[in-house]
């Protein structure tokens, strides 16, 4: 049987996520943002919650914590957010309703990010390191260092699906835009994306193969891009760190 699975939103533009195994009664939340909107999603689909999974220390996906976490609740994370039960890094994994989860380590946005990748599902939970058309700000990490963590998810399969921590999608559209306007998947994408905020949808979850077609951050080595950047000869991580440069100014 396959997970169930839940997106609900809170504060202005960030995403919670429950996975639910019915068999065996157990439930998961990818980041605790926001206690009373995780509480009100758990209500709805009356599921009891046994993990969570953490991806970085920001407060806005960490300021639930301490009201959702207690007694049958088990906290996975980085060492230095308090209230982690079972500290992870890169290369480790645990059990969630008898899968294997994947512990990938993507410093960047903050040097101990965590991804979850689950691959009997093909899913990848990716926090702030890889949006819907975009990518996490360098807050801790470097350009080089973001680069590395983003190769590390495109290698996964093409169907992968991405759940992310924000709904910037439309602002990231425009910017991809700006950066590789000939992408004509690119521009359909846009249009679609646009169509579906206007009516209140989200625009998430995602595919790594979408994402490579349409995500400027991930498009490094597409010659088209690089012309359009006059960095033609330039290096994959070079091409990356320009993109984000821009971002930052956009």
């Amino acid at each position: 049987m396959r997970l169930a699975i839940h997106q609900f939103p809170y504060n202005d533009d960030n995403y919670g996520v429950l996975l639910h195994d019915a068999e065996r009664g157990e439930t998961a939340l990818v980041d605790a943002g926001d206690a009373e909107a995780a509480e009100a999603a758990l209500d709805e689909a009356g599921w009891p919650l046994t993990q969570i999974w953490i991806t970085h220390h920001h407060g806005d996906h960490t300021a639930g914590l301490g009201a959702l976490a207690g007694d049958g609740v088990e906290v996975f994370g980085p060492a230095e957010i308090g209230g982690i039960d079972t500290v992870l890094d890169g290369g480790n994994s645990f059990a969630f309703a008898g899968r294997e989860v994947e512990v990938i380590s993507t410093p960047g946005h903050t040097l101990t990010m965590l991804n979850y990748y689950l691959p009997a599902e093909k899913l990848v939970f990716t926090g702030d390191t890889l949006f819907a058309m975009g990518c996490g700000r360098l807050f801790e990490g470097d350009a080089p260092m973001m680069w590395d963590s983003l190769c590390k998810l495109m290698a996964l399969a093409d169907d992968t699906v991405i759940y992310c921590g924000h709904e910037y999608t439309a602002a990231n559209a425009r910017f991809a835009l700006s950066v590789d306007p000939a992408n004509t998947a690119l521009r359909r994408r846009a249009a679609a994306v646009d169509e579906l905020r206007s009516i209140g949808q989200p625009a998430v979850p995602t595919m790594i193969a979408l994402e490579k077609a349409t995500n400027p951050f991930l498009r490094a080595s597409d010659a088209g891009l690089r012309a359009h950047l006059g960095m033609e000869g330039a290096s994959d991580a070079e091409v990356f760190a320009e993109v984000r440069r821009r971002k930052d100014n956009f």
